[in-house]
């Protein structure tokens, strides 16, 4: 996969530093070694992840990687440090491929990502000393670990958005190559080199050291025009299509014949053609894995194979020469009568020597044996098959060892049919699980931001009796519930502690049922600041829309999403703190997050929950695998509806 140019690199760093100047830094991932995914919060834009890939890439992504269910320690340091921290500036260093993020917390940091060689991620303190950095590396004059200072790498090339006359023609002058290739080590690169010799229309393999003055000059105002779309941030992102693929910034020459797609932004651009390279390089990673482990079980599968033919021989061949024992007793009785009684005066040396030399005067009765040796093992070759016998046991003992060696063998026999069909069944089990997973991994799924419905933006849901239910997400919403949402023939409802939702009840056509108020009761407590605090119940209260005032008493000062309640409060008592999740059809397919009751009238797939101990993000996954089969929702979407805190599943 090629990695970005100096000049990808300057507009995707153009085109970030306008998306996430003053963004919150929320959460970062580091879904394999060399990758690192980080997540912003843009005002008025909301969730933004920026891949960060040492030595490749780094621009907007829409295609969310998995992550290890154990966090490395690289993310997880970014997250101390950088978490809730606001982006000052994104930017390019020198024209290089080198970028420098700064954030500013309690103090200024600044992330560099290094886009050659092999690349880097490090985190420098506000004094410029390295944190920690993705990968330690060694050089003579830089040293990347921590507590050092960090070092830029000396500057390499040229910035054509500055570049003058001079700088290209002592490029030229002091270069020992062709002119392509002295115009690719400028920092151009081969593609911008290439580029550059198609509109000058300059012989690329002459000798660079004796370009002409006016060809100089030629080079310098092609170098100016080429790139004024830098200077004026008119880019025209594109991937390009034929014999290869690139993606690029700017209209190119040479790429004037390839089919073209175009975005609307590089880092879009950027996002299409890295990601799908990526998605092939997981997929493969993935492959490998499974292969490995399928073959496991086949090495396996192919010695238990061996071991069965071997035994079904062992069976074969024992018999065999069971049965060649009877059919030539008389003969074989003679050898060893032979052998026996030459044994009264001979040592088994001398009578090995007599069998040796009577074979080669041709002897009868002596060419069956092959050979005798001092244990009195005898081989004879009987029908073209080799049997070793033993002198000092009968015939019948030794055909009964074969007949045994036969018996032993068909009895393991059924043992390791047995071991060969587990072994198929892992295989294909295995097998299955890899079918399933590379369907997920084949993709990441792009994800697409959804428009939300005005009652989505904040707490929500349809009581049982069928009337909306809503409720403040923060300060803000609870203004705009307020305010905004709240009519005359509603009802109010609200927690009896600090720190919770203003929640309404939409009145439709006749009196709100008690059903319902109930129901928003236990809505109201479980979105409270109760939930994280671990109660089981909470006292919630209603009033009637007149009785909810932002206007304070003299001296009195009422915060932003609060209110004053004038008057009588009707008060229901140890409301439960649980609710549940479903996937519910309400003006279209959506996640919906209430009291049970409510949730169970508008679908059977939910889950329920209560407050607990089990993290947000491992509780969507739980719920994701229960209410989800057709793949709808992401992980966030669920967290979106959760309540603050932790929480348990009451019903799996």
């Amino acid at each position: 996969m090629k990695g970005m140019s100096n000049v990808d690199v300057y507009a995707i760093c153009t085109e970030l530093n306008d998306i996430l100047k003053n963004a919150r830094v929320d959460k970062a991932f580091q879904p394999t070694k060399d990758t690192v995914i980080i997540r912003f919060h843009v005002p008025g834009k909301g969730r933004v992840d920026v891949v960060f890939q040492a030595g490749k890439r780094l621009h907007l992504t829409q295609y969310p990687l998995p992550n290890p269910q154990v966090p490395p320690s690289f993310p997880m340091m970014l997250r101390k440090y950088l978490r809730g921290g606001n982006v000052k500036e994104i930017r390019q260093y020198n024209f290089d491929r080198i970028i420098e993020l700064e954030v500013k917390k309690e103090q200024k940091y600044t992330m560099i990502i290094e886009l050659f060689a092999q690349g880097n991620i490090i985190l420098l303190d506000e004094e410029d000393r390295i944190i920690l950095p993705l990968k330690r590396k060694l050089w003579t004059d830089r040293k990347i670990s921590s507590k050092e200072e960090y070092k830029y790498p000396p500057k390499r090339g040229i910035n054509p958005l500055e570049v003058e006359k001079k700088e290209i023609l002592e490029k030229f002058e002091n270069s020992k190559t062709d002119v392509i290739r002295t115009l690719a080590r400028t920092g151009l690169g081969g593609v911008y080199a290439e580029e550059i010799i198609a509109r000058t229309g300059l012989d690329k393999k002459a000798p660079a050291n004796e370009i002409k003055p006016e060809e100089v000059d030629l080079i310098y105002q092609t170098v100016q025009e080429l790139f004024q779309p830098l200077k004026d941030k008119e880019f025209s992102p594109q991937i390009v299509s034929n014999s290869k693929e690139d993606v690029l910034p700017l209209n190119l020459k040479i790429y004037e014949k390839y089919s073209k797609r175009e975005f609307d932004t590089f880092n879009e651009a950027a996002d299409e053609f890295y990601s799908s390279k990526v998605r092939a390089d997981i997929k493969k990673v993935q492959e490998d894995v499974w292969s490995a482990e399928i073959g496991k079980y086949e090495k396996r599968l192919r010695l238990q194979e061996e071991t069965l033919e071997n035994f079904k021989k062992t069976i074969k061949e024992s018999k065999k020469k069971g049965e060649l024992l009877y059919s030539n007793y008389q003969e074989i009785q003679n050898i060893l009568n032979t052998i026996i009684k030459a044994r009264e005066n001979l040592s088994w040396q001398e009578i090995i020597k007599k069998i040796k030399s009577g074979k080669k005067k041709g002897v009868p009765g002596l060419d069956m044996i092959q050979s005798l040796d001092q244990l009195g093992n005898l081989v004879l070759k009987i029908d073209g098959t080799n049997i070793r016998i033993d002198v000092n046991s009968t015939i019948p003992e030794n055909a009964e060892i074969y007949y045994e060696k036969a018996k032993k063998a068909k009895r393991k026999i059924r043992g390791v049919n047995i071991a060969i069909e587990k072994t198929r069944k892992e295989i294909e089990k295995v097998t299955n699980k890899k079918e399933i997973a590379m369907e997920r991994i084949t993709l990441p799924q792009k994800r697409i931001k959804k428009e939300l419905k005005w009652f989505e933006k904040l707490r929500w849901f349809l009581s049982s009796d069928g009337l909306l239910v809503i409720g403040g997400r923060d300060a803000n919403t609870n203004e705009m519930v307020v305010k905004k949402y709240m009519d005359n023939n509603d009802l109010y409802l609200h927690s009896d502690i600090h720190g919770a939702p203003s929640v309404v009840i939409k009145k439709g056509e006749g009196e709100i049922p008690e059903s319902t108020i109930n129901e928003a009761a236990v809505f109201a407590a479980s979105f409270s600041s109760a939930w994280p605090k671990g109660l089981g119940s909470l006292d919630v209260y209603s009033v009637e829309p007149d009785q909810v005032s932002k206007t304070p008493k003299s001296g009195e000062f009422v915060a932003k999403g609060a209110f004053i309640i004038r008057g009588k409060r009707n008060y229901i008592r140890n409301v439960p703190l649980q609710i549940s999740v479903g996937l519910v059809d309400y003006e279209g397919k959506r996640i919906m997050a209430g009291p049970t009751k409510a949730i169970r009238k508008y679908t059977d797939k939910y889950v329920t929950i209560k407050p607990g101990y089990m993290k947000k993000e491992a509780l969507a996954r739980e719920i994701l695998k229960k209410i989800d089969n057709e793949r709808i929702l992401s992980t966030e979407d669920v967290i979106r509806v959760l309540p603050s805190g932790k929480a348990d599943i009451v019903n799996k």
